[in-house]
């Protein structure tokens, strides 16, 4: 799941310069350190989350933030929805 993620990052946000493998899964996705994203980048993930996995998010919480830190915690946060993709 998590390579899967690290692809869809790339390709969703066109990050031509990195591979999978530039992306560790427990850095941080957002803000100065890590990857680098912006609140603009999350909207484009999660376009790309709602299409490929079917995943909606509602209200963005403080765990929803927490969940979209790292590929790690983004992968168990799409493992822990239900399979219908209704979201919590």
């Amino acid at each position: 799941m998590e390579a899967e993620l690290k692809r869809l990052i790339i390709s969703a946000l066109k990050l031509e310069d990195l591979s999978p493998e530039d992306i560790a899964s427990d850095e941080a996705l957002f803000g100065e350190s890590g990857l680098g994203l912006d609140s603009i980048d999350a909207l484009e993930l999660g376009v790309a989350l709602r299409k490929t996995y079917g995943l909606k998010v509602e209200t963005v919480t403080d765990e929803v933030r927490a969940s979209f830190a790292t590929v790690a915690s983004l992968a168990r946060f799409i493992a822990a929805q239900p399979e219908s993709g209704d979201g919590p």
